[in-house]
């Protein structure tokens, strides 16, 4: 009998023992995928520092609203031209937040930031990285944006931070500043599209600069590659729905293919767009402020509108002589109409200087 109790209770130590030692096992098992998870989170983060994150968003249209204008709007962008952050002028960074706090309390829908070039002041990794600190602080809607030509300007600084003409291009390379550019919105080239609530933005980039070809100046250049691109896109267009091309650098007058500081190849941009309806082309690189100094909507064959600076806002002469002001673009779509709308970002208030109503057609 006592043999039988012996038995039993070395079966049950037994037991105990095995299920001790699988539980071990399964500890060991938790702690190392612990530990891999946490090393490739560890190790993506890296890859990531430069990557701003977006939220999902709609990137094929659909048909197009049947409806009747019901007095919602069926899509409204904020865009944002010439932040220019950079740590060498701080009040580009604090207008940038300012614009980013005027979003938050803007009460009306946004559904897309929009961001037309000249995001740096240099296009260093360092800008990016404050760039991204600035909107990671906010939930952002889809945050889409072309390259300007100081996103190129990395190739004028040398290696003890100063603007340096005489040792152009310091170790660097166009391509380099395209690269962060892409890497930061993740994109395969610097030109790209987006389809956000059935609504079509298209940006297109400089895609080049001085050290590659120095006759492009501060000029934006697109490339046959790039033009035959927008003529692909524009075919969805067909129908008549509204299209909102953004550029960086300005067009020059009709008639004229640009050059330094305007849109190059503008004659065959004027001619893709030619055949369309409802095209909104908008610009920056000026930093005109809506207030008192030049036109700022132009109508050809399409609507041509000149946007102002989140950074630095200019008067006539390009002088920033009212540091305080930093100034964005409100547009809605309606079924039937366009509203366009100047934004005091610092004050969070409507500018009755800047205010248009387009019909479509």
């Amino acid at each position: 009998m006592k043999a039988m109790h012996h038995r039993k209770d070395r079966e049950a130590e037994t037991i105990v023992t095995r299920r001790t030692f699988i539980r071990f096992l399964l500890g060991i098992l938790v702690i190392l995928g612990a530990a891999g998870t946490g090393l490739y989170k560890l190790l993506k983060a890296q890859e990531e520092d430069l990557v701003l994150q977006q939220p999902e968003s709609p990137v094929s249209p659909q048909p197009a609203d049947p409806g009747t204008d019901t007095g919602e709007p069926l899509f409204s962008m904020m865009i944002f031209s010439d932040l220019h952050i950079s740590e060498n002028d701080p009040n580009t960074i604090k207008h940038l937040k300012q614009g980013m706090d005027d979003l938050q309390r803007l009460g009306s829908p946004v559904d897309a930031l929009v961001i037309t070039g000249d995001l740096t002041e240099y296009g260093r990794e360092k800008d990016y990285r404050e760039l991204k600190e600035i909107l990671s602080a906010y939930p952002l809607p889809p945050v889409l944006a072309n390259m300007g030509n100081h996103d190129y300007y990395d190739i004028w600084i040398d290696k003890f931070g100063a603007f340096n003409k005489e040792s152009m291009p310091n170790g660097k390379t166009d391509q380099g500043s395209r690269e962060r550019f892409q890497t930061f919105f993740g994109l395969q080239k610097p030109y790209h599209d987006a389809w956000i609530n059935n609504h079509h933005v298209i940006l297109l980039s400089q895609e080049t600069y001085v050290q590659e070809k120095p006759e492009v100046g501060e000029g934006a250049w697109y490339s046959e590659e790039q033009l035959n691109w927008l003529r692909e896109k524009l075919e969805a267009h067909k129908d008549g729905r509204p299209v909102f091309v953004m550029t960086h650098q300005p067009l020059p007058p009709a008639g004229e293919d640009g050059g330094s500081h305007r849109l190059i190849p503008a004659k065959k941009f004027r001619e893709i767009l030619r055949p369309y309806k409802n095209v909104f082309v908008f610009a920056g690189h000026r930093h005109q402020d809506f207030q008192g100094t030049t036109e700022h909507y132009v109508k050809e064959g399409f609507h041509y509108f000149h946007n102002s600076s989140v950074g630095r806002v200019l008067n006539r002469n390009f002088q920033n002589a009212a540091k305080e002001k930093a100034q964005g673009l409100y547009v809605q779509v309606y079924r039937n109409r366009v509203t366009l709308r100047g934004r005091d970002l610092v004050g969070g208030a409507w500018l009755k200087e800047a205010d248009w109503t387009v019909k479509l057609t």
